[in-house]
């Protein structure tokens, strides 16, 4: 299926890595053009090599930076000639305890995983609807929709996120003029945010990382933890242009492991 987005320009974040590199190399195999950002320059370099040799990959330009604070958010739509589709991405917080979380702690969550995917959204949504087309897609988690009780810092900065995505993805300002915001909840995939995780969870239960891997994979009906390359081509799938009357949505991907019927 041509996805019809070619040459659309898009800003992919935290793309380095994981799950927002998984997104990058979807997108550039549609001939989209890329801005990727991370925070660590080598591995960001490193990962836009790849992606300018992927067949099909259009311009790819690299700017490090950490898009939780102004600067960072600043030099990465610099390098953007247009922002038609916006992936919002940012590493999880820590695990641990409540009790352990002063309010600096919590403002971090909040501004990497709540605060700056709504500064990035208002710096380009206006010019989305002017122009007709926009994509944005936040990658949040599936604990939004099922709580991880060691990830409460997460829990609480996606979930704001989420509630202001739902009204503003309804504004029809915007769903009239081509421009969808939804998010992609991620279940278990092969990231070191998972691994960190697990080890979290190991430390916490007293028993090894591979025993409580194993017992994660189990509880998980595709037996099997997700790979980065089938949740950026869903990501690639909700940019495209077939996916104009999709706005609004928590899209969960992860094998099955939710277990309610909404």
């Amino acid at each position: 299926m041509d996805l019809g987005i070619a040459g659309k320009w898009a800003l992919v974040c935290a793309a380095s890595k994981g799950l927002g590199r998984g997104c990058a190399e979807a997108l550039a195999r549609e001939g989209v053009k890329l801005v990727v950002t991370a925070r660590g320059d080598d591995a960001l370099q490193a990962a836009a090599a790849v992606l300018r040799a992927l067949p099909g990959a259009a311009e790819v330009r690299a700017v490090a930076g950490d898009i939780t604070t102004p600067e960072g958010r600043a030099a990465a739509l610099a390098a953007c000639p247009q922002v038609d589709i916006l992936v919002t991405n940012a590493g999880g917080p820590p695990p641990g305890d409540f009790r352990d979380w002063d309010a600096e702690t919590w403002m971090r969550a909040l501004q990497a995983n709540m605060l700056a995917p709504i500064e990035l959204i208002k710096a380009v949504v206006d010019d989305m609807a002017a122009r007709g087309f926009g994509r944005i897609v936040n990658i949040t988690s599936a604990a939004v929709k099922a709580p991880i009780d060691i990830l409460g810092l997460s829990n609480g900065a996606r979930s704001g996120l989420t509630g202001f995505v739902a009204g503003l993805a309804r504004q029809p300002q915007l769903a009239s003029r081509n421009v969808t915001i939804n998010n992609l909840l991620p279940g278990a995939f092969e990231t070191d945010r998972l691994r960190a995780t697990l080890q979290g969870a190991a430390a916490k239960a007293g028993r090894g990382v591979d025993e409580i891997a194993d017992a994660r994979r189990q509880g998980v009906p595709a037996r099997r933890f997700g790979d980065a390359a089938e949740f950026g081509a869903l990501c690639a799938f909700v940019c495209s242009a077939h996916a104009g009357y999709l706005t609004g949505q928590n899209l969960l991907i992860d094998g099955g492991a939710y277990p309610g019927t909404f």
